[in-house]
């Protein structure tokens, strides 16, 4: 049963990254945009330039836990690389716990009263002509962490299952689809 868990909070998550690729289709579009109307038309707008900086903070958070089911996140594994598979499950399982839980959970605890805030002023940008509504992208870091929540407890199920012996950690992407 944890193990279907694990598998459908990976489908879903590569789902999800697949739907983020198009965001950031969207991010490099207005980039080449602003690009082009700034040095050809010698043309630019606050608006264009807060929207390319909240698109890569909404990118770069929503498709963290994404990142994180391709264990493609960074690592320093001067140690690491060099233990056997059933050793990095156990040490990746173990850390989770007294590591990376707590610490989304930090962030989200922490994150929430600036995002109560600033949806109950109604905060925008301090611009003129600026993104309004920054509670929005404040409510984006509150998502992004609890998606690598979810992704954590999927990591968490497949690392004990692989520290156990019971499925080959070799496996790791083959499970996705």
């Amino acid at each position: 049963m944890l193990r279907e868990l694990a598998r459908k909070i990976d489908a879903f998550h590569e789902r999800w990254g697949n739907g983020l690729s198009w965001l950031m289709f969207g991010m490099v579009v207005v980039v080449f945009g602003d690009v082009i109307f700034r040095y050809i038309f010698n043309k630019s707008w606050v608006f264009i330039q807060e929207l390319e900086w909240h698109l890569f903070g909404i990118v770069y958070l929503l498709a963290a836990g994404y990142t994180m089911l391709h264990n493609e996140h960074v690592r320093v594994d001067i140690w690491y690389a060099k233990q056997n598979p059933r050793k990095k499950a156990w040490v990746d399982f173990v850390l989770l716990f007294v590591m990376f839980f707590p610490s989304c959970l930090m962030i989200i605890y922490t994150t929430w009263p600036f995002f109560k805030h600033s949806l109950m002023v109604n905060e925008g940008s301090p611009d003129p002509g600026g993104i309004p509504g920054r509670w929005a992208l404040k409510s984006v870091i509150i998502i992004g962490f609890a998606l690598l929540i979810l992704q954590g407890v999927s990591q968490a199920i497949k690392n004990f299952y692989w520290a156990m012996g019971w499925e080959d950690p070799e496996r790791r992407t083959q499970d996705i689809h």
